[in-house]
């Protein structure tokens, strides 16, 4: 829990290393890319093996909180997504990278949000399963319904199968290791220990994917003033359509929490792969992507007092 709680400052001093490593090491850029990948699928392997992807069925248990999770990240933000990108500037390397990380929910973090907001932390593990399979699922169908012009011009299928791969394998290993831990009790202590891993991991990432990728993020610096109250707004249009879903459906106060946090968190790193993947000259997208998990994550530190204390009180 002492990771979760101090990861912003992990990732936002992981960035500035990586900044500081790209531009003093002219070779940085072929030493981190050999290394990233294989960092990349180790930490999306212990995150999804956090996910109970064998237990689907028990997404089903609370129908209204479902339908409330369901209707909010799938229906109304994308619908939210497509609205906000109408106001970036008429780049489809930005608009993607923005898309990208607005139409997936997460499914690692807004857990321990949820325990740490006051939230109802087994309906927030039931659910993700069914996050995790709609948004793989749905994904291609909303980029192709919002970019689908742009995106056939400049890419070919053969330029997103690396990323297809690198979520992929680790979402079977993820899956396989599940049995295998199922399958006898004294396991649970390794599957607990691989928990510790995601912050760190996803520390190294950033670091990585910042050396890389500093000429991109110099770029990306005039974009600031647009993506982060973009991002922003996103977050707060987030929690008020939680507040209102969770008022049409009547939902307990610590399920609407964890509404409000589903709805607010993005999966950024199960999206970045396919931002890394994309050719030269789309490069920014996937700097788009980690702006937009710095600006969340600061957003929850204030989200973690605004939901359970203004917006979600105890009767």
């Amino acid at each position: 829990m002492t990771l979760e709680r101090r990861q912003v400052w992990i990732y936002l001093s992981a960035i500035a290393g990586g900044l500081l490593l790209g531009s003093l090491w002219p070779g940085a850029a072929l030493a981190f890319e050999s290394l990233l990948w294989p960092a990349l699928m180790l930490l999306l392997y212990v995150t999804f093996v956090q996910v109970p992807l064998l237990h689907l069925r028990e997404a089903f248990a609370d129908h209204r909180f479902v339908a409330a999770v369901l209707t909010g990240n799938f229906v109304l933000l994308p619908l939210v997504a497509w609205l906000l990108v109408q106001w970036l500037p008429a780049d489809p390397a930005v608009r993607l990278g923005v898309l990208l990380v607005l139409l997936v929910p997460c499914t690692d973090w807004f857990i321990t949000f949820s325990q740490l907001g006051g939230g109802n932390v087994a309906r927030a593990m039931a659910v993700t399963p069914l996050n995790l399979v709609l948004q793989l699922l749905l994904l291609p169908l909303y980029l192709w319904l919002m970019l689908g012009g742009e995106l056939q011009a400049s890419l070919g299928p053969g330029d997103i199968w690396p990323a297809l791969l690198a979520v992929t394998l680790p979402l079977i290993a993820a899956a396989l290791s599940e049995r295998w831990f199922e399958a006898r009790p004294s396991r649970q202590r390794l599957r607990e220990g691989l928990a510790w891993g995601p912050v760190p991991l996803l520390a190294l990432v950033l670091l990585l994917v910042a050396g890389m990728q500093v000429g991109a993020v110099s770029d990306a610096l005039a974009l600031l003033p647009v993506l982060v109250p973009l991002f922003s707004a996103f977050l707060l249009i987030a929690a008020l359509v939680a507040r209102w879903l969770s008022r049409c459906l009547a939902l307990p106060v610590d399920q609407a929490r964890t509404l409000a946090f589903s709805l607010g968190t993005r999966n950024s790193f199960v999206v970045l792969p396919l931002a890394l993947a994309l050719p030269a000259g789309w490069e920014v997208a996937a700097v788009v992507v980690v702006v937009q998990s710095l600006v969340e994550l600061l957003g929850m530190v204030f989200c973690l007092w605004w939901i359970p204390r203004r917006l979600f009180r105890d009767s």
